[in-house]
């Protein structure tokens, strides 16, 4: 590991003004690739004391030996550049999109001298025009057969074509009408690529003209009573407009335009891309990358741009693009699109109607990617296993945590305070192990206090078990029906979600208890750093490290857990009434009071005679209401110290639920978690 003041340039020596960098390693390979507005300043924020840098940015200046620049004239020079070496030495410690999949395109291969309509995909080509990506290449075929009917240009391979031309007989689709069979000479080269001139132009989105002079030519057929003409012209636009009917409208000013959505976290990041042409989607592709570096969502969208336009010209950079952040500063890189489209890009957030909307769609796309490339990850056995081992090794643990159970803490402003506890078994989630804690050892806010309870709270339970059914050897630890005894099993790694404190208390809780074969860590949720007990320095796992996605999985989805039953709890204590503490008093007379009076308040200024008159109330339960409401009455009305006012109060809210109260609200997989 290198020590970056051994190759700090002196700060003299660094221009001040556009260019592009580079960091080697000490085999001189690139790793890393950058642009700056000054080179100077920008440098200097890389060779500061190693404790401030982000922890991704530490291991990329500790493991380069050198570093070198290039100055240019302008920040667009710049942006091309970076680019062009970025696709050059494919650094490792660049955001570098990967396609989910190799996405098919219809490409019409204009360099040719009879041109071709086909499905391709991987690199473009030049002199091929491109129109997509599609989902599936059935997509695409479906829209080629239905075209060729008005534009039948060829869409055979080579071979067929030389072989057709030497027998002098045409394929089947020459013979149908779907190919004008240039290889036996039925049309000239000339007609053939106006065909495929005609065929781009509708592809690109230039319908209505075409369509509306079909329509002419076929009411002049009709005029002249030409009607087989004129039936075959009203199939060609029924045709067409089945095709076009395959891509609704999403945009109705027919806008060309690219819409760019970012989902992410602290490790990875997703991008969807949405290809509206004619104000209707022609296509869509994804991209997953991991986030090498300390990356914001606008350094994210210029990568993407970046990766998008890097190779493209003219119509194929839309006229606008949309995004969700835009990058800092905008001006080069606008100016860098303009100057590949040859004329005025667009480069802005949407903020309200039809655009904004279809924004949002894009942005559920990105969000369902992420979520899908995660689970895919996760359920891999190969890929668990080696988080599994990752994880071992990183704390030094004797084995794999075959079960981890992570416990986080949520409230909001210190009321309903909550705790979760998740449990993952070999990398998976036990979703039936989970569990749910109520704070029930103090009042307020205080999280690290709140997880020493949880734990102590946990891990009583599980020695008391062990001290009734003796050593745990698998068979003590099950009901009669064979299902698993609540906090029968231990884990053999907690998680705690949190920094030092949160771990110093989980440790100390555990230490109580004489528990001693339990390894503890924590997750900081700001540089993901695992945080480990009575050490200084938290430990740092790779960014592509299985073992630290999977420990973020497992903390997310206890954050995830937690929040829904603190919700759960705050939502009913909000519902809840008074009248609630009435025995019984039902769900109808309740409401019959509520009706009668207006509200609580009124209600509690009632006398039991008046109460009384209610339907359904006799004396004695007007009696208890009463008293009831006494109970629960808010203390004296404050007064305005200036004007003498008195200030109303709010109508009272719940009391607090019991803290042995079940809570059963909620879907069903959140009910699978027991409160304790």
């Amino acid at each position: 590991m290198a020590d970056p003041s051994s190759y700090r340039p002196r700060p003299g020596d660094i221009p001040d003004s556009p260019g592009v960098y580079r960091f080697r390693d000490e085999h001189r390979r690139v790793i890393y690739v950058g642009k700056a507005k000054s080179l100077r300043q920008r440098l200097a924020n890389y060779f500061q004391d190693l404790a401030n840098l982000h922890p991704r940015t530490r291991t990329m200046v500790t493991t380069a030996a050198s570093v070198e620049w290039t100055v240019v004239s302008t920040e667009v020079e710049a942006l091309q550049l970076e680019y062009t070496w970025i696709k050059e030495f494919d650094p490792r410690f660049n955001v570098k999109y990967r396609d989910d999949k190799s996405y098919p395109y219809l490409a019409v291969t204009m360099n040719e001298d009879f041109p071709r309509v086909q499905v391709m995909r991987g690199h473009k080509r030049k002199g091929v025009r491109y129109f997509g990506p599609y989902g599936h290449a059935w997509a695409i075929r479906d829209t080629v057969d239905l075209l060729l009917r008005v534009f039948p240009v060829r869409t055979c391979s080579a071979g067929v074509f030389k072989n057709a031309a030497r027998t002098g007989r045409p394929c089947l689709l020459g013979y149908i009408g779907k190919c004008s069979a240039p290889c036996v000479g039925r049309v000239t080269p000339e007609e053939h690529r106006d065909l495929a001139e005609e065929f781009c132009d509708f592809m690109a989105g230039r319908t209505g003209t075409y369509l509306r002079r079909l329509e002419k030519r076929m009411t002049e057929a009709a005029e002249e009573m030409e009607y087989e003409r004129a039936a075959r012209l009203r199939d060609d636009i029924g045709a067409l407009r089945k095709a076009m009917e395959k891509s609704a409208v999403v945009l109705t000013d027919a806008t060309d335009a690219d819409l760019i959505a970012v989902a992410e976290d602290e490790l990875e990041a997703a991008v969807q891309i949405f290809h509206v042409r004619g104000g209707r989607v022609r296509g869509q592709r994804g991209w997953v990358t991991d986030k090498v570096e300390d990356v914001t969502t606008a350094a994210l969208v210029e990568h993407a741009l970046q990766q998008l336009y890097g190779e493209e010209t003219g119509d194929s950079v839309p006229k606008e693009v949309l995004v969700p952040a835009l990058p800092d500063p905008i001006e080069p890189v606008q100016d860098w699109l303009t100057d590949r489209r040859g004329s005025n890009v667009s480069l802005r957030i949407p903020q309200r109607g039809d655009k904004k909307a279809l924004m949002e769609t894009v942005q559920r796309n990105a969000q369902q990617a992420l979520a899908l490339h995660k689970t895919k990850r996760a359920s891999d056995l190969t890929t668990r296993s080696r988080a599994l081992e990752e994880i071992a090794d990183a704390l030094d643990l004797d084995s794999a945590p075959l079960r981890i159970e992570c416990y986080d803490i949520s409230h909001l402003q210190g009321e309903d305070v909550v705790a979760s506890m998740v449990v993952f078994e070999d990398g998976l989630q036990r979703k039936s192990e989970y569990r749910r804690f109520q704070i029930k050892g103090f009042e307020g806010q205080d999280d690290v206090r709140s997880m020493h309870e949880v734990i102590n709270r946990r891990f009583r339970r599980y020695l008391a078990e062990k001290e009734r059914t003796g050593e745990w050897d698998g068979d003590a630890s099950l009901e009669d029906d064979g299902r698993p005894k609540r906090f029968a099993y231990p884990p053999q790694l907690v998680v705690v979600d949190g920094g030092r404190p949160q771990v110093a208390a989980a440790k100390k809780a555990l230490d109580g208890l004489g528990i001693d074969d339990i390894a503890v860590c924590g997750l900081a949720k700001r540089l993901e750093e695992v945080w480990l007990p009575d050490e200084e320095d938290p430990v740092v796992l790779p960014r592509t490290s299985e073992g630290l996605y999977l420990l973020q999985r497992v903390r997310d989805e206890a954050h995830r857990f937690a929040i829904t039953y603190q919700r759960t709890k705050r939502a009913k204590r909000l519902r809840s009434s008074p009248l609630d503490d009435v025995p019984g008093l039902g769900e109808t007379r309740k409401q019959a009071l509520i009706k009668h009076f207006g509200s609580v308040k009124k209600l509690r200024s009632a006398t039991i005679d008046q109460i009384q008159e209610i339907p359904g109330i006799g004396r004695k339960t007007a009696e208890t209401i009463a008293v009831a409401l006494a109970r629960t009455a808010p203390a004296a009305p404050a007064v305005n110290t200036a004007t003498g006012e008195i200030i109303e109060e709010e109508e009272p809210g719940a009391t607090p639920d019991s803290p042995g109260e079940p809570v059963t609200a909620g879907p069903p997989d959140e009910r699978r978690g027991q409160e304790t």
